[in-house]
C-alpha cells in the first residue's frame, strides 16, 4: 500500500517531461524526492526489486535533468548505495560503467562513493578480512542490507576456494575462514555448499584427483626428427 501511494502520487505529477509536456522545476524535485523515499523504503523492506525500479527511474533527474533542478542532498547516498547494491550481486561491469558516469572529484571525495569503491578494489584484490572489517563502517544505516548480501557472496567465494585448496578443514579452522562465530551458522553454510562434516570434526571435500598426464614418446620423436633430417637434406 505504501508503494502505490508513491505511484499514484506521481501520477499526479508530470512524471518525466516528454515533447507535449513541460514540466516545472518544482515538479521534478517533487518527483524525485518520492523516488528517493520509494527507494529507500524498498530497502527498508528489503525489495531488491523495487530498489533496482527506483534507481533506473531515479538516474534521470540525477543526469538527465541535472541542468533543470538544483542536486538534491541524498544524490550521492542513494548513487552509492546502488554501487553497493551491484558489487553484492557481483554485477562488476555494471559497476565500473555507473562509476564512469561520477566526476573524478567525487569518486574520490564522496565518502558514499568511495565505500563501495573500496569494497570492488579489496573484492578483486581477494583481501576478504578487509570487506568483513568494513560491516562495521558504513556511511548510512542503509548500507547494511547490501552489505549483507556482500558478505554472502563472498563466503560463496572463500568456500569455493577451500574446496579447491584442501582436502579436508577442521569445523573451527572453516569458522575463521569465513569470518562466522557460531558453529551452527558455519554448518548451516556447510549444508548450503553440500559439504560434509566427518565424526573427526572435520569437513572433507571429494576433489577428483588430476589424471596423470601420458608420457611424451621422446624415443619416438627423436627418431622422427632425424628422418625430417634426412629428407631436408636430401631436398637440399
Amino acid at each position: 500500500m505504501f508503494v502505490f501511494g508513491f505511484q499514484l502520487a506521481l501520477t499526479k505529477l508530470v512524471f518525466l517531461p516528454t515533447s507535449n509536456s513541460t514540466a516545472s522545476q518544482n515538479e521534478l524535485a517533487v518527483a524525485r524526492e518520492i523516488l528517493e523515499i520509494g527507494a529507500e523504503y524498498s530497502v527498508a523492506v528489503k525489495d531488491i526489486v523495487a530498489f533496482e525500479r527506483y534507481m533506473s527511474q531515479l538516474k534521470c533527474y540525477y543526469y538527465d535533468y541535472k541542468n533543470l533542478i538544483s542536486d538534491s542532498a541524498n544524490k550521492y547516498q542513494l548513487l552509492g548505495l546502488n554501487l553497493l547494491f551491484l558489487l553484492s550481486q557481483n554485477r562488476v561491469a555494471e559497476f565500473h560503467t555507473e562509476l564512469e558516469l561520477l566526476p573524478a572529484d567525487i569518486i574520490h571525495s564522496n565518502q558514499f562513493i568511495r565505500h563501495p569503491l573500496a569494497l570492488e578494489q579489496y573484492f578483486m584484490e581477494g583481501s576478504y578480512n578487509k570487506i568483513f572489517q568494513a560491516k562495521g563502517n558504513v556511511p548510512a544505516e542503509s548500507y547494511n542490507f547490501f552489505m549483507d548480501i556482500l558478505l554472502d557472496t563472498v563466503r560463496d567465494e572463500i568456500g569455493s576456494c577451500l574446496e579447491q585448496a584442501y582436502e579436508k578443514i577442521s569445523l573451527a579452522e572453516a569458522s575463521k575462514r569465513l569470518n562466522l562465530k557460531a558453529k551452527e551458522q558455519v554448518k548451516q553454510f556447510g549444508s548450503k555448499k553440500g559439504w560434509k562434516l566427518g565424526s573427526d570434526n572435520f569437513y572433507h571435500f571429494a576433489n577428483e584427483a588430476p589424471k596423470p598426464k601420458e608420457p611424451i614418446p621422446s624415443v619416438e620423436l627423436a627418431e622422427q626428427a632425424i628422418i625430417y633430417a634426412k629428407e631436408l637434406e636430401m631436398i637440399v
